[in-house]
């Protein structure tokens, strides 16, 4: 078991607290006992929790979180020193390098560029070292373990860079219907495979036009997803005034409760 005093300086002490931790000799158990992909999901989690907290504008909640996403970047790089891959000062070494060589209008020789100018510009460069590490295809640095709508966008996006996409938003909902009957002509068939093969094709349908009308989809889904919550909530309340529950209840009257809640955000 490790002896060493904790640092005090906050990044200093955050990995000493990690090494502590992984030691085999009086560690945690379970942080030793964690890998790359027992680890990743939490990660995924933590960047969830962050993009929450931003939503909620709730600041001192963003502070935590924002943690608790370092804390997953330290857990990664001790688990990679430990196995001689590499350091937490590896990783931030590379971002830094990569930050400077994207914005050479800032650190470099190049002159003053527009926010659309940077952006063609930082495409270029990331073209550039796709190729350096052998990844030559448009698509393949596009990691899979993105939420799937969002890596719809990015994978039409990344196409429309080289002319692959509708002129036209119109063209996006002409194949949003073709996409709906073939849809429809599934769901009384008995091959489950093509249900979810045509409704896969509906979702990234979407996607596309989410990115054509510049809209975040996961950004729309999540306030989607606020908006049921909250106009079911009302359902369960006036419900609850007469004391009942959503069971109790039947399907027109949750309906007019719905459509009164609706009316009232209205308002």
């Amino acid at each position: 078991m490790s002896t060493e005093p904790i640092p005090q300086r906050p990044l200093a002490r955050l990995l000493a607290i990690m090494a502590r931790l992984r030691d085999p000799q009086g560690g945690c158990p379970w942080d030793v006992e964690q890998t790359f992909a027992s680890i990743a999901p939490y990660t995924i989690e933590e960047a969830y929790e962050v993009a929450d907290a931003i939503e909620r504008s709730d600041m001192d909640d963003l502070r935590g979180e924002l943690g608790d996403l370092l804390f997953q970047v330290v857990f990664h790089a001790r688990m990679a020193e430990e196995q001689g891959l590499f350091t937490f000062d590896d990783v931030a070494t590379a971002i830094a390098d990569k930050l400077q060589r994207r914005h050479p209008h800032v650190f470099g020789e190049a002159g003053p560029r527009t926010a659309a100018e940077q952006n063609a510009a930082w495409e270029a460069v990331k073209a550039q070292e796709r190729k350096s590490r052998a990844r030559h295809g448009i698509l393949d640095d596009i990691p899979t373990g993105l939420p799937a709508l969002t890596r719809a966008v990015k994978l039409t996006a990344r196409a429309a860079r080289v002319g692959f996409d509708w002129p036209q938003v119109e063209q996006v909902f002409d194949k949003l219907d073709e996409e709906v009957r073939e849809l429809r002509a599934e769901v009384d068939g008995a091959d489950h495979a093509r249900l979810r093969e045509e409704l896969g094709d509906l979702l990234f349908v979407i996607a596309n036009l989410a990115r054509k009308l510049n809209v975040e989809p996961e950004d729309a889904l999540r306030a989607a997803n606020a908006k049921f919550q909250r106009r079911f909530a009302h359902i369960e309340t006036q419900l609850g005034n007469d004391g009942r529950t959503p069971d109790q209840s039947n399907l027109a009257e949750m309906d007019a409760l719905w459509n009164a809640a609706k009316r009232a955000e209205r308002a």
